[in-house]
């Protein structure tokens, strides 16, 4: 939140130049990695990530300029400008902190001190060569215009409770006071009237802004309007008082206001309902109110973009999030329709059925309203009387559907929140398909598309991808909050506060070597070449491509290719411990898979049974509890569309507990005894080879305490243990023997560990 209204805020020119120069200090950033990146896509190449020059960036506004090649961050007394690649040798920064003396005056308030600074929260294009920038200045806003050189496109910003798009003037929804109590939507700089929102609750009642974006209605520019999304409060809820609902609003950008009624207040502001629903039995829907995020997928015709939007539900029964996908034209027909309309306090509300004053509320002054005799040059011509409606009358009677009538994706009951969607169409083989990416508040990013098949308006969610972009140790996931994709680098940036991290859209390799597991991945960036899983490039001119999004019939599609190689021939072999926990890891490549996991001992083959003891994961196979009779084969396959195949083939040997008992309790006899004789100048702590006689107490002591340190170490220290115990055990033999069961015990830890892992995965999720 930026505070107060934008026209109060102080503006200072700043530049990114060749010299690397701007008003305050400056020093050159660079691209590198850190722990709060996974290290699975650093390994890989799909990503590279950026935190500032001292790793604290704090960002916390982004804008991606693909005209410039330029990726522009704001973070805490900071500005960055970065080239869009991996390797950015050309990164800029300016060190932008509060005006003097704010901060100071911000700390003797009662701040805390890391508030008490400049956060920018709002990047947007200005003009051909240079950006606004705008921050909160220790709690006394200020703007500053940035030179940046060559013109760039426009775009609209993204902030928890502020909106904004600039296009020579600033249009914001936002809080205005500090208190949260007067959101506003606010017009300011460019040559035009300051404009506000009148405070009323019909208008806006307790509004979180989501996002701004300018979208023409035609070809005269006079038309154009500025489209607000947000959800508030729900004016017509009935009984449901604290009902919240979604909003898409608008304003005509050349509104100047009326000439006696609403003087300098908005007199276009009109607004209807997004309703993102799943129909259910008896004419009950389940609706998703609360709206998280808006992409804009921009058309070839800039007047009918579709609108990709991300909701989430506020019931106290389940989490659930949904994807709606809405087209212009049916927004366009909702505030074409009826007004809402309520006589009284006691009334229903119902469609406004009464005259209609002209010109139509709500439109703007331009060739389209004028008519011969009745023309108006601008709002302050527009009568009374349609002020005063449009004043009493800002909702439609109407709502907004989504597209086939139901959310493209539906998740219900999941360990995480969907928070931001970006979207790229891409051209495939059999059509063009809708990838969506969705951001999580854990650190990941989901890749979906969504299929339908013939007439049917069923949706088919399919997951490609799930990538764990962000991450620190023991699990601490850093939310992201910014998305960004650049399709000209074919690539996705995502902020957080930790820093920006640039991920590949695709890698075709990770599918395997085979048409039919290239295939099975129903990637629409990725088909098979004949040799490897590649980019699929439309009106290639090479014409051995495989590839099936819709349906991913790999038998059909690689009917001449050979994949007997895909199924696994060698056994890999697994140690467990009698009565311990123990893990088969099989992963399917194909998240769409389903897999089934067989048993072979001696010559018979047959299914595993599966309960509360021995459980399919999501990762493998997982044993809670070993038995002496799990000892055998394990085979782990695959299928998805008719199509099946061994991932891999786990001998299972079982490691008796009472046999190592014995073991360990035979051949460390007398450590205790051996702990005892550290004279000084002896750096060897155990006790050198004797042959000497040992009681029970002795062996049964030593035994107990060689199990609690075994147990205290854990399975990462095991090569620590085995140098000590080579020492400890002299005689060859035994060294010999010894060193193979200790290999085998730590195999068996290993699997032990594993599992542990996915019994608290599986708690956890359950």
């Amino acid at each position: 939140m930026l505070g107060k209204t934008l026209h109060v805020m102080k503006c200072v020119p700043l530049s990114f130049n060749r010299d690397n120069k701007a008003t305050n200090r400056v020093t050159p950033a660079n691209f590198f990695s850190f722990s709060a990146l996974s290290t699975d896509l650093l390994s890989t190449n799909r990503s590279s990530i950026f935190s500032g020059h001292d790793g604290q960036l704090s960002l916390s506004a982004v804008l991606l300029d693909e005209y410039r090649d330029r990726l522009f961050l704001g973070g805490k007394d900071v500005l960055y400008s970065l080239m869009l690649s991996p390797v950015s040798s050309e990164s800029k920064e300016i060190y932008w902190p509060p005006l003097p003396g704010n901060r100071e005056d911000c700390v003797q308030t009662g701040k805390d001190q890391t508030e008490c600074a400049n956060f920018v929260r709002l990047l947007q294009p200005y003009n051909r060569t240079h950006l606004l920038a705008c921050g909160t200045g220790a709690f006394q806003p200020m703007c500053a215009f940035i030179y940046v050189g060559h013109r760039g496109e426009v775009s609209g910003g993204v902030e928890e409770r502020c909106a904004s798009v600039l296009c020579g003037e600033l249009y914001t929804g936002l809080t205005a006071d500090f208190l949260g109590r007067d959101s506003v939507i606010f017009r300011s700089m460019g040559g035009r009237t300051t404009m506000r929102t009148e405070t009323d609750q019909k208008l806006l009642h307790d509004p979180r802004f989501i996002a701004a974006h300018i979208i023409p209605d035609n070809d005269d520019r006079d038309d154009d309007k500025v489209y607000f999304f947000f959800t508030e409060k729900a004016s017509e809820g009935g009984d449901k008082e604290e009902a919240i609902h979604t909003r898409v609003g608008r304003v005509c950008v050349n509104d100047v206001g009326g000439q006696r009624v609403l003087v300098n207040k908005w007199s276009t502001f009109i607004k209807a309902r997004l309703v993102c629903s799943v129909p259910g039995p008896h004419g009950i829907d389940t609706h998703f109110n609360q709206l998280e995020d808006v992409f804009l997928l921009r058309t070839k015709d800039e007047r009918n973009p579709d609108i990709y939007a991300i909701f989430s539900t506020i019931s106290n029964v389940f989490q659930g999030f949904a994807v709606c996908v809405y087209h212009m034209a049916d927004i366009r027909e909702a505030f074409n329709g009826p007004f809402a309309h309520k006589e009284g306090p006691n009334y229903q509300w119902g469609p406004y059925e009464g005259r209609m004053p002209y010109p139509r509320p709500g439109v703007c002054p331009s060739k389209i309203t004028n008519q011969p005799g009745k023309e108006f040059g601008s709002t302050k011509d527009f009568p009374d009387s349609v002020l005063q409606f449009a004043r009493s009358h800002p909702l439609m009677w109407r709502p907004v559907l989504p597209a086939l009538r139901q959310p493209v994706l539906v998740k219900a009951n999941i360990p995480y929140k969907l928070k931001q969607i970006v979207v790229d169409r891409v051209e495939a083989e059999d059509g063009q398909y809708d990838v969506m990416f969705i951001g999580t508040d854990v650190g990941t990013v989901l890749k979906v598309i969504s299929l339908h098949g013939g007439n049917s308006l069923e949706a088919e969610e399919v997951t490609l991808e799930e990538l764990q972009v962000f991450k620190k140790l023991f699990s601490y996931c850093v939310s992201p909050h910014s998305f960004s994709l650049a399709s000209t680098q074919q690539a996705l940036y995502v902020g957080s506060a930790a820093g920006v991290a640039q991920v590949k859209l695709h890698r075709c390799e990770t599918y395997g070597k085979a048409c039919a597991e290239c295939c099975l991945a129903r990637d629409p960036y990725c088909a098979w070449d004949g040799s490897s899983c590649a980019r699929f490039v439309p009106n290639s001119k090479r014409r051995f491509r495989r590839q099936d999004v819709k349906h991913g019939n790999a038998v059909l599609q690689c009917v001449d290719q050979n994949v007997s190689d895909l199924d696994v021939t060698e056994d890999k072999v697994v140690y467990g411990t009698e009565k311990n926990s123990t893990f088969l890891e099989c992963v399917p490549r194909s998240p769409q898979a389903s897999v089934t996991w067989l048993v072979q001992r001696d010559d018979r083959k047959e299914e595993v049974k599966l309960d509360d003891r021995v459980m399919s994961t999501d990762q493998g196979l997982l044993f809670r509890h070993l038995f002496r009779q799990d000892e055998g084969v394990y085979i782990c396959r695959s299928r998805e569309h008719s199509f099946s195949q061994t991932l891999a083939r786990i001998s299972l040997q079982v490691l008796q507990a009472d046999t190592v008992d014995e073991l360990i309790a035979r051949d460390i006899a007398g450590i205790s005894d051996g702990f005892k004789d550290r004279s000084p100048g002896n750096h060897r702590p155990w006790m050198p080879c004797s042959t000497g006689p040992y009681s029970r107490g002795q062996i049964g002591q030593s035994r107990t305490w060689f199990k609690d340190i075994m147990q205290l170490i854990g399975p990462s220290n095991l090569p620590h243990v085995e140098e000590y115990c080579e020492r400890m055990w002299c005689n060859d033999k035994l060294r010999r023997k010894h060193k193979s069961m200790l290999e085998k015990y730590r195999q068996a830890q290993e699997s032990a560990r594993k599992a542990t892992s996915e019994i608290l995965l599986h708690t956890l999720l359950h």
